[in-house]
């Protein structure tokens, strides 16, 4: 209890002088997720506008598809990166393994699916309201997903928000692309399970600390959104 007690007292001391180390770590955790989300974002929300207006053959097992994607498990989807990234790999030439932008790769293919997923929920659930007004407007498919990205926007930085979530707190797929290797692709998570199983409790207890505290911004920013959003429908 003691040795417990006493890797607390280090943790936050290191959290009080935000520790060179640590903060390196933190940095390029937020920098690979956040590119990742960026990018999870602009597929995910093209494609899953355009599922909720366009009909066309085949859109089912294209919806079940990416619900199936959901759980696909973060190692499976680490494999696939590591080889197509490996020497030997199609990609091996681009030399990306074990470098942040395969570990961003790794997190766009994990995130997108659900990114997609529920902005499609979203975006159905909306084209179904208003599909009588739009099409009083007369409004060609093309401005339909416009309108609806525009009018879901709020609902839409939610599902941002939670892919940013699970962007973070990732550790399988990074782990097997990224190497963990130190101050080049040694992120929050992937130190913590290091630091762990060395027994250094202490900083592994502030990043995990600081990882909580992106969770409480994260889960705090969606229930604002949806607060915003609800006085906003009721206005």
């Amino acid at each position: 209890m003691g040795e417990l007690g006493d890797a607390f007292v280090i943790a936050f001391k290191l959290l009080s002088s935000m520790d060179g180390e640590l903060f390196e770590i933190v940095w390029l955790s937020l920098k690979v997720s956040t590119i990742a989300v960026i990018v999870s974002c602009i597929i995910g929300f093209l494609t899953g506008a355009a599922l909720s207006v366009y009909r066309f053959p085949g859109r089912r097992a294209i919806v079940i598809i990416i619900n199936a994607l959901m759980g696909l498990p973060p190692v499976v989807v680490g494999l696939i990166v590591y080889l197509l990234l490996s020497r030997s790999g199609p990609l091996g030439v681009l030399g990306l393994l074990y470098t942040p932008s395969a570990m961003i790769i790794a997190q766009v293919l994990l995130i997108t699916p659900l990114v997609a997923a529920l902005c499609l929920q979203t975006l159905e659930e909306l084209h179904l309201e208003y599909d009588e007004f739009f099409r009083s407007l007369r409004l060609t498919p093309f401005e339909t997903v416009k309108t609806l990205l525009w009018e879901g926007r709020f609902n839409l930085v939610t599902v941002g928000l939670a892919g940013f979530g699970r962007a973070i707190s990732e550790v399988g797929a990074v782990m097997i692309v990224g190497g963990n290797i130190n101050h080049v692709t040694r992120i929050m998570t992937t130190a913590i399970a290091l630091e762990t199983s060395k027994g250094t409790l202490s900083l592994a207890l502030a990043l995990g600390i600081i990882l909580i505290g992106f969770s409480i911004c994260v889960n705090a920013g969606v229930m604002i959104l949806k607060s915003t959003n609800t006085h906003r429908v009721h206005v």
